[in-house]
């Protein structure tokens, strides 16, 4: 029995979003992973820049596995192409299998769910949950308001540099995945203060 392919977790907009280049991001990430021969762990679904971005994934025949909680799943949000798709009870069960299931994280552009998911996944690598690196890809500097937020947060002493840094940001997936599978992940000691 073969060893499963390497994964990356996508967190992904359920809307398209209003720019064409957000789905254009999407589907180039789908397609580069599936140059890569590494595996697409996201949320299971069939709709906005998650629908697009499994297709892409699909088309270009790489794997494509997806997490979806039942009660999106009974609302037939579930992509029904996939590789594989698990459904589970809730978003915590969701977010826990996906973690497990990939090496790294990314996030394009989406809304309050993405931005949850993917601090949730740098929360859980600064305080040496897991030593996963996470990225953004910042298609049309959608991302440009958040990195300059971080980077008050940074001058504020909310958040260490070191922390700021794991982030890792482009606008292209290829640079994007260089960095991530690149990447070791420090452990530096979340209390600024202490």
């Amino acid at each position: 029995m073969s060893e499963p392919a390497p994964a990356i977790c996508v967190f992904a907009g359920s809307s398209p979003g209003a720019r064409p280049q957000y789905a254009a991001a999407a589907r180039a990430l789908g397609r580069e992973l599936a140059s890569r021969e590494l595996a697409l762990v996201y949320g299971g679904g069939n709709v906005g820049l998650m629908g697009i971005l499994a297709d892409a994934v699909i088309e270009s025949g790489g794997t494509a596995v997806g997490v979806i909680p039942s009660a999106l799943a009974d609302k037939r949000l579930g992509h029904d192409g996939l590789t594989a798709l698990h459904v589970v009870a809730t978003m915590h069960e969701r977010k826990a299998l996906m973690a497990d299931l990939a090496q790294a994280f990314i996030a394009l552009p989406g809304g309050i769910g993405t931005l949850e998911e993917l601090f949730e996944a740098i929360t859980w690598a600064q305080l040496g949950i897991h030593a996963k690196p996470c990225g953004l890809l910042n298609a049309a500097g959608y991302y440009d308001p958040l990195l300059r937020f971080l980077d008050s947060s940074v001058e504020n002493r909310f958040v260490h540099p070191e922390h700021r840094d794991m982030i890792h940001v482009a606008a292209e997936p290829e640079l994007l995945l260089d960095r991530l599978l690149a990447t070791h992940v420090p452990v530096v000691e979340k209390w600024i203060d202490r």
